[in-house]
């Protein structure tokens, strides 16, 4: 979109490769991070593993299949979603990262928050990315902790709040106004010393289903701002409501619009079936 304003930032300089506890990954190849809940209510079931032997099988079958990432998540942040205390987020989250971290040393592990609370203590024990559907807005103090450990951090764009996020969400421009956002809330985080950046547009985050097609068509109008740029598209709504089914069945059409997003530009893939986006990067990469 030529109307979008363009960023000063050279591509992809401020991160070229995730680091974290003394590993590292490249970004030349796209990445996959692969999505473990242990919240009793995510949106798809297929993705809840509240007991431990089964997310740790869970585990083992994505870094068979090829995982990059690991996200793990102990608050749904789907749409209507009752929020959770932080003491429960903690209760849940805790243990679970206990023995993923004994039993996967070499894994890198991201955790899904946007309490900053939460971001260190998960820190604190080893954790290598902080994933925050709010791009570091609903806790401010998330900057200020980011920029103490250093360590990469997912910047998403969300309008509103989970509770409220999906009632008529409405842009000028989807695209601009996200671009925008990232301008600002990038600023917001260099003033701090701080450029470890992911940056995720939040496809489903206060957008309706023309939002999320429009900025999956402009995603590589984020690359000028310099990060990499994450897509979650697994399964969301964006896909079930154009083909009328529900996220069970939307295997095949999350595979569709992940291959759109690569060609687009993006760098990580969010997603519940790594086999399935590792065979879209291959392919694509062919190309």
């Amino acid at each position: 979109m030529s109307e979008i304003s363009r960023s000063k930032n050279k591509e992809f300089s401020p991160i070229s490769a995730l680091k974290s506890e003394g590993k590292s990954i490249s970004f030349d190849k796209p990445l996959v991070m692969g999505i473990l809940n242990i919240s009793p209510d995510s949106f798809y079931e297929g993705s809840r593993f509240p007991n431990a032997n089964h997310l740790l099988e869970q585990a083992q079958i994505m870094l068979t299949e090829g995982v990059d990432i690991i996200d793990i998540g102990a608050v749904s942040t789907r749409p209507f979603a009752k929020e959770v205390s932080k003491e429960e987020e903690l209760r849940r989250l805790l243990p679970m990262l206990e023995l993923l971290i004994k039993k996967f040393p070499d894994t890198f592990l991201s955790v899904d928050t946007w309490r900053s609370e939460v971001a260190k203590k998960v820190m604190d024990m080893g954790v290598d990315i902080i994933n925050d559907i709010s791009g570091g807005c609903f806790d401010e103090n998330m900057a200020v902790v980011m920029a103490k450990f250093q360590k990469p951090f997912v910047m998403m764009h969300t309008k509103g709040d989970p509770k409220s996020m999906q009632i008529n969400p409405h842009y000028e421009n989807v695209v601009q106004e996200i671009f925008d956002f990232f301008e600002s809330r990038i600023a917001h985080f260099n003033k701090l010393g701080f450029d470890r950046l992911i940056l995720d547009p939040g496809f489903g985050f206060g957008k309706t289903v023309e939002h999320n097609y429009e900025i999956l068509k402009n995603l590589q109008e984020f690359k000028s701002l310099g990060f990499p740029i994450l897509a979650g598209l697994s399964r969301k709504s964006m896909i079930n409501k154009v083909l009328n089914i529900t996220p069970t069945e939307a295997l095949n059409g999350t595979t569709v619009l992940n291959t759109i997003a690569l060609m687009n530009g993006a760098h990580i893939l969010r997603v519940h079936d790594v086999k399935a986006a590792k065979e879209a990067i291959k392919l694509t990469g062919k190309l």
